[in-house]
């Protein structure tokens, strides 16, 4: 059987932890969903709105993407803003970096048939800067030791190392929607030793096929994840404790439980999911059966009804102030701040109990206020 290419550096997090999983991901099905295809059209504004600034005439996308809105537009204007903000930065200390926009990468040293195209790579005398955009919303996304974005700058690295002295790699991740800037710094040195001895051996079990499965929020993004063996292992260990009522178990046991029970609500999710799917192309579940579920009513001609509506003498509209979110789109953040920056308050937030790895500070506490009294 042919092999193929599927260790990308976008995967690497998930079969880096768990490397037969890139082979088992390899035979299923591409689908593109439409978070996905909304990001490429960012990626393509993005492209545009650099190489615009940095004088290349390129050709304008705007009126080909599908997913085009002010907001993407805004994201875009941010995106470049950053990035012409790091090569002023990168020209204080030398004076002609390289800037490359969507440059194909390739780190097949370590990764069997490894490359991908990066967002975009400044390179000023001794140090490399790889910037990646993220447009996703729903999972906030950090540069530290970030293997998708070291295998990027590997790429890079075998680009120009030999042209250039670099002694120091950055690596950002510009994630607007979340407002999340976030950079990681370390030395070629400790990046090629990762190269050596993590990346490299573990490219070669996953290309094989071979290795330990391992469960784990790397899981998100497989697909098999709702029919992984070992994913339902790691999540119906949680059986053992039947399920009992919270102030039946010792606190050990319930720091336990809260360790896992986000990986066993999202697998429960996918199982449900999956089979919900594979039942309505036929397969029968013993003792489940399809039903279908509440719907509500809507309109079939919405200028229709509101025609009608005004011919009976009605009002078919309600006015609603446009949320906060919603009026920084329509005005630019700039813009926001001048006319708005002294009406906006931001209240506490909903206490949430969540990992000591969070870098978020921590929240006084009941304890805390006696304890300070």
């Amino acid at each position: 059987m042919a092999k193929h290419a599927f260790l990308s550096a976008s995967a690497s997090h998930r079969w880096l932890s768990c490397p037969p999983s890139a082979k088992l991901c390899a035979e299923q099905e591409d689908q593109v969903s439409p978070y996905a295809k909304e990001g490429t059209d960012a990626h393509s504004l993005c492209e545009y709105k650099v190489e615009k600034a940095l004088g290349r005439n390129p050709e304008d996308p705007t009126e080909n993407l599908d997913y085009y809105n002010n907001e993407m537009e805004n994201c875009a204007e941010s995106y470049c803003s950053f990035v012409m903000e790091q090569i002023e930065e990168a020209k204080s200390h030398c004076p002609d970096p390289q800037v490359l926009i969507e440059q194909r990468l390739d780190f097949s040293k370590w990764v069997e048939k490894g490359f991908e195209t990066g967002d975009c790579v400044i390179i000023a005398d001794d140090t490399l800067h790889i910037i990646d955009y993220k447009h996703g919303l729903g999972v906030l996304v950090q540069a530290d030791n970030n293997p998708q974005m070291m295998c990027y700058a590997l790429g890079a690295l075998e680009m120009f190392d030999f042209i250039y002295d670099i002694k120091t790699v950055k690596m950002t991740i510009f994630q607007p929607r979340r407002e999340n800037i976030s950079t990681f710094s370390m030395s070629k040195e400790e990046l090629l030793t990762w190269a050596d001895e993590v990346l490299a051996p573990t490219a070669a079990l996953a290309y094989e096929g071979k290795g330990e499965f391992k469960a784990g929020e790397h899981c998100q993004f497989c697909k098999v994840k709702a029919t992984c063996r070992k994913r339902a292992e790691y999540n119906l260990e949680l059986a053992k404790y039947d399920f009992a009522m919270p102030d039946t178990l010792e606190e050990t046991e319930i720091a336990a439980i809260l360790a896992k029970v986000d990986n066993l609500v999202s697998w429960a999710s996918d199982v449900k999911e999956y089979a919900l799917q594979q039942a309505i192309s036929g397969t029968h579940y013993e003792g489940f059966k399809i039903v279908e579920g509440r719907s509500n009513r809507k309109y079939t001609d919405e200028d229709a009804v509101a025609f009608a509506v005004k011919d009976a003498g009605y009002d078919p509209y309600e006015k609603k102030l446009l949320g906060v979110t919603a009026m920084t789109t329509l005005l630019g953040k700039k813009k926001f701040e001048e006319i708005l920056g002294s009406y906006i308050t931001k209240p506490q937030g909903k206490p949430a109990l969540v990992p000591e790895t969070d870098k978020r500070p921590a929240m006084n506490t009941a304890a805390d206020d006696f304890n300070e009294n």
